[in-house]
């Protein structure tokens, strides 16, 4: 058992043993003395007792986990304990007022004076200072509404026994003193209890209502927001819902994210996000949504991989270029081998249109298609000619004075198909647009070498990379 479920029930057991002690002293020392404050304490007590019963019950099934019936847990089984028992509260309020305006009005009660009562009454104080105590300290740790509940039902219980206890105080003296109309303290002492107790079922009562209807503060649901809004990458949050049940929250965001975002990234910032949502809300349930949205300052770059993005194909060696004043947009295209002619060319047509009506400042495209390999190749051993291949390589390198060296040449065949890749070493602060032109001069002198070879494909890396 979760160290933290078994140290809630235990306060919770503790407590209902407390109170079933204390109400059945009070309502012995009241039915001895005649007093209501007394009487009226007890049925405090009482009420103590029923509450502290459901509270015991509430937290053994709110920690239940979810299941096929209850997705979201148990947790609202607390705020039905907390509103079922200010109901109790409130009964008590009824009868305490109705027994008091007897005695005040049409009927007087002598009271029987005794020691024990007092003694009760002092005793109860320490009782309800401990548990108050206690059971917040536990709730706060766990946020068990139900323990919040008891423990500031039993805060308010010390004040209510100190009221009876000044009511029988004031009672006495009167007699002694022969002051009449203090015979009417111990009735008022039980309205001031009543008073307190409707004041704590009227608070109590609220909070309940607010948590079985899903009502969160908005600081609350400001605070999330503006966690989860400084999480990089970011743009904003479109919607965030928060509910409460017993001490967990769940919440539901909407996340805009750039559109560009890849599948990875995107769940690399939900992770983030998700954390961020928890340092708000500790330990709360999050589920996540995302929306892909433009960010203010995108470039014609970012417009036409969005495009391609949207249509899962892949675009390289993109580039814009202006003439007289008009942009003009050359990229390459992978599409399935397979795919008929006809077909392809439709495709690029229609997203050539759409590329032009995400960027009117766009006044045209051309694409070139390219066959990307839909089965798996598999290589076949090295021969002869394929050394002449990775020598070839080494030898056009060598022309260029910006490249240390290049390793990990590896020539593959598929069919009639050669390709090559390799790694290039360049110095480490060469200038990625001077790497690009190095790198195109080293394939341009390859190929003038070799043209039988189809792709080539070379990965720059600094020079230090391969000196560690």
């Amino acid at each position: 058992m979760d160290a933290a479920v078994a140290e809630k029930r235990k306060v919770a057991r503790h407590s209902m043993l407390a109170a079933g002690v204390m109400a059945l002293l009070k309502v012995a020392a009241g039915l001895a003395s005649g007093s209501l404050g007394v009487l009226s304490d007890a049925a405090h007590s009482g009420l103590d007792l029923a509450g502290a019963a459901l509270t015991y019950f509430s937290v053994r099934v709110s920690d239940k986990p979810a299941d096929e019936d209850h997705t979201y847990g148990h947790g609202k089984v607390e705020n039905l304990s907390a509103l079922s028992e200010t109901a109790l509260m409130a009964v008590s309020c009824v009868w305490i007022v109705w027994e008091a305006v007897e005695r005040i009005f049409y009927r007087a009660v002598e009271l029987r004076y005794a020691q024990w009562p007092a003694l009760v009454l002092l005793a109860s104080i320490g009782v309800d200072l401990w548990r108050s105590r206690r059971l917040r300290a536990v709730a706060l740790r766990t946020g068990s509404p139900a323990l919040a509940t008891d423990a500031f039902h039993f805060g308010s219980d010390i004040w209510a026994t100190l009221a009876v206890l000044a009511g029988l105080g004031a009672t006495w003296m009167g007699e002694r003193l022969g002051i009449a109309w203090l015979r009417y303290a111990d009735p008022s002492a039980a309205l001031v209890v009543s008073v307190m107790i409707l004041r704590m079922t009227v608070r109590l009562g609220h909070e309940a209502v607010d948590a079985l209807i899903d009502e969160i503060p908005a600081e609350t649901r400001r605070r999330l927001v503006r966690e989860v809004e400084q999480v990089p990458g970011v743009m904003g949050v479109e919607q965030a819902r928060v509910r409460r049940a017993g001490g967990r929250y769940f919440a539901d965001l909407t996340l805009a994210l750039p559109r560009r975002t890849t599948f990875e990234h995107t769940e690399d910032l939900v992770q983030a996000a998700t954390e961020a949502a928890q340092r708000a809300l500790p330990k709360a349930d999050v589920l996540i949504h995302t929306v892909p949205r433009e960010p203010r300052a995108e470039s014609v770059f970012d417009r036409v991989r969005a495009v391609a993005a949207r249509h899962n194909v892949s675009v390289h060696e993109l580039s814009v270029q202006s003439r007289h004043g008009r942009l003009r947009v050359e990229q390459h295209l992978e599409l399935d081998e397979k795919m008929p002619l006809r077909a392809a060319h439709e495709f690029v047509t229609a997203m050539e249109a759409e590329i032009l009506r995400a960027a009117p400042e766009i006044d045209s495209v051309l694409t070139h298609i390219e066959s990307e390999p839909a089965t798996v190749e598999q290589p076949e051993e090295m021969v002869e000619e394929d050394r002449r291949i990775e020598q070839a390589m080494r030898d056009a390198a060598a022309e260029l004075p910006e490249i240390a060296d290049v390793h990990e040449i590896k020539v593959g065949r598929a069919g009639d198909h050669i390709h090559l890749s390799c790694h290039c070493s360049l110095p480490d602060d060469l200038p990625m647009g001077q790497v690009h032109r190095v790198i195109t001069a080293l394939e341009d002198r390859f190929k003038l070498e070799c043209p039988e070879v189809e792709r080539v494909t070379i990965h720059p890396e600094p020079v230090t990379d391969n000196t560690r």
